[in-house]
């Protein structure tokens, strides 16, 4: 996939990194000489392109797909399969070292180099630090073990929490109720939800006493309670078509065309990237569309593209979080959560919308 974007067009990371030789950028992406047809790496030591005189790539194989040939100089095919490669002997020594997590700085005397530039291609390439790898790895363990029957007690010594007040701190935000009710299949938590045909198909909204925490699109109500139950089988979910009247029809009135504001209260789990993303998303009025890599650069991320496509992937809230107006750099529709067939349908509504409204 080729992720062009213009000098001119908000890249000033980019392109102060090519003209810096910035080392830190290197295996994050790459970019093409227009003149020269040569794809390097943002440190690579040839004559620097005039500004507008290179395209950008999010990995070697774009570039060559593109018609550009790799420089024989810097080699920046080989160097970013190395630092791919040292990122996942990073992960894997994370995995097995649970009970006695390693410091940054062990990591990097394993893996070679040193803490900061481990640090940097870390997040360049998972889009996330070492430390939230290992909290997530946490996180995965305890859930597996609590839905598992484990006492409370056991799964957090099982999961690698070093102590009961560092996992209650986080309990709420990151599985959304105590470790006890998640143990429970979500026991004690009630959900209710309604469901309405729409014009592309069925629409469901849940919500909490909190408030709402799925918005999701499928063929018929069958298929989307039996989805909505299968991470809480035992949280006590009914259909309450009265209770969820009014969030459900300022949902479908945004199908109907008319932009709402949508003032929803969310009752979301997600981490700080997430919730980012997700800000940014938001932000992307309707009729228009950004690219993952536009996203990761208003993030000031730039090279996080790839957490920026799973970030919406992961989004819980289909339309409220509007995920399907981020596409690929090429423009081509990537995958959509609740279909790529639905994607494609609302961005053509959309855009026919928002040219009606531009009409003199």
């Amino acid at each position: 996939m080729e992720t062009k974007i213009e000098p001119e067009l908000n890249n000033e990371t980019w392109w102060q990194a090519v003209l810096n030789r910035d080392e830190n950028f290197d295996g994050a992406w790459v970019y093409g000489v227009l003149s020269t047809r040569i794809f390097c790496r943002p440190s690579c030591p040839a004559r620097r392109p005039k500004f507008g005189g290179a395209r950008f790539f999010d990995s070697p194989e774009a570039a060559s797909k593109a018609g550009f040939r790799a420089c024989k100089r810097c080699r920046p095919e080989q160097f970013q399969s190395v630092q791919v490669a040292r990122v996942e002997a990073a992960c894997r020594l994370i995995e097995v070292n649970d009970d006695t997590p390693l410091s940054l700085e062990e990591l990097a005397r394993e893996v070679g180099g040193s803490a900061g530039h481990l640090q940097r291609t870390f997040k360049q390439v998972a889009g996330i630090s070492p430390r939230e790898y290992a909290d997530a790895r946490r996180l995965g363990e305890l859930k597996v073990n609590l839905q598992s029957g484990e006492t409370v007690l056991n799964a957090r010594l099982d999961s690698g929490y070093g102590s009961s007040r560092g996992l209650y701190e986080r309990a709420p935000s990151q599985l959304g109720m105590t470790p006890a009710t998640y143990g429970r299949g979500g026991k004690s938590a009630q959900i209710n939800f309604s469901v309405a045909p729409c014009w592309l198909g069925f629409l469901l909204v849940a919500a909490t006493h909190k408030g709402v925490c799925s918005v999701a699109l499928g063929d018929s109500d069958e298929e989307l309670e039996t989805a909505l139950k299968q991470e809480f089988p035992a949280a006590e979910i009914r259909r309450d078509d009265t209770q969820l009247r009014d969030w459900i029809s300022e949902v479908l009135q945004f199908l109907k065309s008319a932009e709402p504001h949508f003032g929803l209260p969310l009752d979301i789990q997600a981490t700080a990237f997430q919730w980012r993303v997700w800000q940014v998303l938001r932000g992307i009025a309707r009729g228009q569309t950004r690219t993952y890599s536009q996203v990761a650069e208003e993030l000031g991320q730039p090279t996080a593209s790839r957490a920026v496509a799973r970030a919406c992937a992961t989004n819980p809230v289909a339309l409220v979080i509007p995920c399907h107006r981020v596409v690929r750099g090429s423009g081509a529709l990537a995958g959509y959560r609740w279909g790529i067939e639905r994607k494609e349908r609302l961005l053509a509504k959309e855009k026919s919308e928002a040219h009606k409204v531009d009409a003199p």
